[in-house]
């Protein structure tokens, strides 16, 4: 069974959307990707630090799943990173409320030994100095590196974060971080100039309007399946990567048209993230109904065109 190492936070969060608010819920990039992996059939573990706040029932939600969570440090007497924000009515913008790093202030990541010749790493959201700490500490060279990052490390670390995307495969950001990122208006461009930083394969996200993967001149675009509700963002773009990351490791196929496929299964995961607060849907989700809302994206996706 083949191989996928997690990198992220595994947190708290705060959400308040239109619809309604939370206090201190189960969140981190890394939690919603392995969440969202273990729908596939590889052996994934998590990297990441937690403080002895957090609660024990958490830890046995990821074992529960099949994750590997000996690489999740949990510091004594530390306070688990937590972030809190309010979501305006169009749920595409949101303000930050409160971002509390504790114990990821001083995070230094260690990669369990039985992970360091996984096949694909999924660098999740985090600073760019950990995530090349990671890649560091493999002792086989991944088939694939896949790495999510925001603007937030553009803005305070963007020559570290440069750095590690020469050594990344696949780069997963939203359309205004790929503008940010490149300087181009145009995502045509936008891709064209990242590919000159390290990438192979440029996935832009797009939320509600779905998601690019461009690989030199290809490219390729998934829609998002329309919605009745859309509850909660939180998590989606992280759902997504661990649908994209999950789906490629299960396949052991790497190919750009193998990336598309992964494209549709990162979006039909992230399709069922937002219909509740936080990691609530993909806790309790279920196979059948994953299969169900596939289909749903074949109909969506595919048509004969009738050439005249």
């Amino acid at each position: 069974m083949n191989k996928l190492l997690i990198v992220g936070t595994v947190a708290f969060d705060a959400i308040e959307t239109p619809f309604g608010k939370t206090d201190k819920i189960l969140g981190g990039a890394a939690t919603y990707i392995g969440l969202s992996a273990s729908f596939f059939n590889l052996k994934s573990a998590i990297v990441s630090v937690v403080g002895d706040d957090f609660p024990q029932e958490h830890l046995d939600l990821l074992t529960s799943k099949n994750i590997d969570i000996s690489g999740i440090e949990i510091v004594k007497g530390g306070k688990t990173f937590f972030w809190s924000g309010k979501y305006h009515n169009d749920l595409n913008s949101r303000d930050t409320l409160a971002t509390e790093l504790n114990v990821l202030a001083d995070f230094q990541p260690k990669v369990p030994q039985d992970f360091k010749n996984a096949e694909v790493v999924m660098l999740g959201n985090l600073h760019p100095l950990v995530q090349s700490s990671v890649l560091d500490q493999m002792e086989t060279a991944p088939k694939l590196v896949v790495l999510d990052t925001m603007n937030f490390w553009m803005d305070c670390a963007l020559p570290e974060l440069l750095e590690v995307i020469k050594r990344v495969d696949v780069i997963t950001i939203n359309d205004e971080e790929a503008r940010q990122l490149s300087g181009e208006y145009s995502l045509v461009k936008a891709a064209a100039k990242i590919h000159t930083m390290g990438p192979k394969y440029v996935v832009i996200k797009k939320g509600e309007h779905g998601a690019l993967i461009f690989h030199g001149k290809e490219v390729f675009f998934a829609p998002a399946l329309p919605l009745e509700e859309v509850f909660d963002p939180t998590g989606a773009g992280d759902t997504f990567a661990g649908g994209f990351s999950g789906f490629i490791t299960q396949s052991e196929n790497i190919s750009f048209e193998n990336m598309k496929n992964a494209i549709i299964y990162g979006s039909n995961l992230a399709s069922f993230c937002v219909e509740k607060f936080g990691t609530e849907r993909m806790e309790h989700l279920q196979q059948d109904e994953v299969v169900e809302r596939l289909k749903q994206f074949k109909a969506l996706t595919q048509f004969d065109i009738a050439l005249q």
